[in-house]
């Protein structure tokens, strides 16, 4: 009886631990952004990645968004948006938004990263991007079209727009549904951002 008393409170005890385990506090693991920021999508919850080709942190976390978006629902949505808070990191700003609009990001996002931090290549101009997408099977005469545009003009415009309401001061930083702000430093390692990512989520979830 007494064993089994001490089991029981042990059991207690560790399923008590596993739920607070979960619990993250604002102000610490991520921030409350005071004026919510209008999303792209009112329907779902839309989760945001600012990052920046030549941020090394960035390029350490990218695996782990990669296996989290695999897991989403439905409901979630995730959008990766290329930060222009420094104006050096506005040529692949301006790249990144030239291959969404071509249906080319999933092709070249991660070998931009590998190209750069594995390769040590400096892709920093729209000559040395185009060249380099261009081996990938890129239409090198269309993205460069692309990057020039007006519409790619228009979505770095309203990055920055953005990014002002966001209030980051570095990436990688995520945004849950326009409300609420983390990144690893606050979060403590990428692992633990996710964690962070998935908790925002589902209050956010819970509370639609």
């Amino acid at each position: 009886m007494f064993r089994t008393g001490i089991f029981t409170i042990f059991a207690l005890l560790v399923s008590f631990t596993s739920v607070n385990a979960q619990q993250f506090d604002e102000g610490i693991e991520y921030i409350e952004i005071k004026k919510p920021v209008k999303t792209s999508n009112k329907d779902k919850v839309v989760v945001t990645e600012l990052f920046w080709y030549g941020c090394p942190h960035c390029f350490r976390f990218e695996p782990y968004v990669e296996k989290w978006h695999k897991t989403i629902p439905d409901s979630v949505v995730l959008e990766q948006v290329p930060s222009v808070l420094n104006p050096s990191w506005m040529e692949h700003a301006r790249a990144y938004f030239a291959l969404e609009m071509m249906g080319e990001t999933e092709k070249v996002h991660m070998k931009l990263f590998s190209a750069i931090h594995l390769k040590n290549m400096r892709l920093n101009s729209v000559d040395t991007i185009a060249a380099f997408v261009k081996d990938f099977g890129v239409d090198e005469k269309k993205f460069r079209e692309h990057y020039h545009s007006f519409p790619v003009d228009t979505l770095v415009r309203k990055s920055k727009q953005k990014e002002r309401k966001y209030g980051h001061r570095g990436v990688p930083a995520v945004v849950i549904n326009g409300k609420y702000r983390t990144s690893a430093s606050q979060a403590g390692s990428n692992a633990r951002m996710i964690e962070v990512i998935d908790y925002l989520v589902k209050k956010e979830l819970a509370g639609k």
